[in-house]
C-alpha cells in the first residue's frame, strides 16, 4: 500500500526536534519520555521522516554508535525508537528507514532490542535473534539476606574507571553515554571492594517509575546489592530489563516484588551476538541504545 510518506526525504534528526519524537511516541502509545529522547538526540544519530500534514514526525529511530576498542575493531551501532506514527503503520515505512541505516552503517555490525511486534521485520532484513532480556518492573522490597557487597554513591573520582570496565563488559568504548550518566540519572552508584570499583549502576527517571540501568556487576551478589541500594533511594517504582540468562537475579528481583512485563529479542546484524562479557552485564542503560 502506497504511503505518503514514500516521496518524502528521511532526514537527520536533532535536539529540536524532541517534542516531535516524544509525540510520536505518544502516537503509538509509549511514554513520551522526553528525559530519555533528549539523551539519545545528543549522544546519538536521529532519523526521521516529516509527517506531510504538518503533524510533526511520520517516522523516526535513533541510531548510537560506539567506538571498537583496539586496532582493527569496526565497533557497534545500537538502533532503537523505530516508531511510525498509526496512521501510516504497515505501508512500508519502518522497513524503508530499517534499509536506509542498513546503507549508512555499511561496515559497522548493529544490534537492537526487538519487541516481538518488530521482530519478523527485522528478522526480513537480516538481523538474527542472539538473545533475549525480560522486563520487569515494580516496587522493590528488601528480602532474605542483605546482598554482601559494599556500595556508595560514584563521584568524578571514579569516572576513569567505571569506563574501563564498562568497555571490559560493553566490549565497545561508551565514553559518550557514561560521561551524560551523572547529569542524566537521579542516582549514580558504584559496587567496590579492596581492589576497586567491581560494578556500577544508575537509576534514571520517566513519568511512571525510575529505569535501572546501566548494570554491570562483577556477580549476582553484586547486582543485587546495587539494585537494592537504587530501590533504598527512591520510593518510585523501578523497571529493568535483565538478560534472561541471569535467572538469579531475575528470581530474585521478582520475589521483592518485580512484576514481569515482557521479552525483548536480542538482534545483531553483522556479529553471531554483542561483543563484551555478558557475565558481568546484567542490564543496559536503555533498550533503545544498549
Amino acid at each position: 500500500m502506497p504511503s505518503p510518506l514514500d516521496e518524502l526525504s528521511i532526514r537527520r534528526l536533532n535536539p529540536g526536534d524532541l517534542h516531535s519524537c516524544a509525540d510520536l511516541s505518544e502516537n503509538r502509545g509509549w511514554p513520551r519520555e522526553e528525559h530519555k529522547w533528549s539523551l539519545l538526540l545528543a549522544a546519538g544519530t536521529g532519523y526521521g521522516i516529516d509527517d506531510p500534514q504538518g503533524k510533526g514526525l511520520g517516522t523516526a529511530c535513533v541510531v548510537t554508535s560506539y567506538r571498537g576498542i583496539g586496532a582493527g575493531d569496526p565497533g557497534l551501532a545500537a538502533i532503537g525508537m523505530v516508531l511510525v506514527a498509526e496512521e501510516y503503520t504497515r505501508q512500508g515505512i519502518g522497513r524503508r528507514l530499517m534499509k536506509h541505516v542498513l546503507a549508512a552503517y555499511p561496515e559497522t555490525p548493529l544490534s537492537l532490542h526487538a519487541t516481538p511486534y518488530g521482530q519478523p521485520l527485522y528478522e526480513e532484513l537480516g538481523f538474527l535473534a542472539t538473545g533475549r532480556a525480560e522486563m520487569i518492573r515494580g516496587r522493590f522490597r528488601p528480602h532474605g539476606p542483605a546482598p554482601k557487597a559494599a556500595t556508595r554513591p560514584a563521584t568524578a573520582r571514579d569516572l576513569q574507571a567505571i569506563l574501563r570496565l564498562d568497555g571490559e563488559v560493553f566490549g565497545v568504548d561508551r565514553t559518550q553515554m557514561i560521561t551524560r550518566l551523572p547529569a542524566f540519572a537521579d542516582q549514580f552508584r558504584v559496587a567496590e571492594d579492596a581492589t576497586g570499583v567491581t560494578g556500577y549502576a544508575a537509576a534514571w527517571p520517566t513519568a511512571a517509575n525510575d529505569v535501572v540501568g546501566p548494570l554491570v556487576a562483577r556477580d549476582t551478589e553484586t547486582a543485587k546489592a546495587l539494585i537494592a541500594s537504587l530501590a533504598a533511594g527512591t520510593d518510585r517504582p523501578l523497571r529493568t530489563d535483565i538478560d534472561v540468562r541471569h535467572q538469579e537475579l531475575l528470581d530474585w528481583a521478582k520475589a521483592g516484588g518485580m512484576e514481569p512485563v515482557t521479552f525483548n529479542a536480542v538482534m545483531t546484524y553483522g556479529i553471531p551476538g554483542l561483543p563484551g562479557d555478558w557475565t558481568r552485564r546484567f542490564a543496559p542503560l536503555t533498550v533503545a541504545a544498549g
